[in-house]
């Protein structure tokens, strides 16, 4: 479970004093709202770990010589153009745009929104605060997300624009649609 702290009385949000942060606790990570709600995220599980590891792999196997996009990790600290810092569990940025980053904004937070973000539901993960996350991941510029909650068997697809959250059931698999051509992604493992 996720915590929120309010902390904008006490402190304005920079790069260099959230790196300080999360260097000073090296075993917690952090996000930070557009509002500058601090989030203390709780580490995942044995099943959330293996969840995100099926994600990442399908997506690293799909595009596996990088000619379309690089793949990132929960450990990736995207810093969105609303001032929020989030990690999603699984992202991908198309190469031209990856490729358009300065070395150094390669090595720091990632300076723009994910092409593609993904979130998935841990048991003590509140639904519509996940909910919140991918609509602000959208709203930042993220074409297509998929929130992947393995307890009620389902998935909510979030894509840009004023589009409604399309929700499947136990879907078999999901597709990368225009955003991540060609892939088909299975939710076996997940489900």
């Amino acid at each position: 479970m996720a915590i929120a702290l309010d902390l904008k009385p006490l402190v304005t949000w920079t790069d260099e004093r959230f790196g300080a942060l999360c260097r000073a606790n090296p075993d917690w990570n952090f996000e930070l709202t557009a509002a500058g709600e601090l989030i203390v995220v709780a580490p995942v599980g044995g099943l959330g770990g293996t969840n995100e590891a099926s994600i990442i792999g399908q997506l690293w196997n799909w595009d596996a010589d990088g000619k379309l996009g690089k793949v990132f990790s929960s450990q990736t600290v995207f810093s969105l153009p609303n001032g929020a810092k989030r990690m999603p569990d699984a992202a991908w940025v198309k190469l031209e745009r990856w490729e358009a980053l300065a070395p150094e904004e390669q090595r720091g937070y990632v300076p723009l929104a994910p092409d593609f973000a993904v979130e998935v539901r841990s048991p003590t993960d509140d639904l519509e605060t996940l909910q919140v996350k991918m609509r602000e991941y959208v709203d930042a510029g993220v074409r297509l997300g998929w929130l992947i909650d393995p307890q009620q068997r389902r998935v909510e697809i979030y894509r840009e624009g004023d589009r409604p959250v399309e929700v499947l059931d136990a879907p078999d698999e999901l597709s990368g649609e225009g955003v991540l051509p060609g892939l088909s992604f299975s939710t076996a493992r997940l489900f």
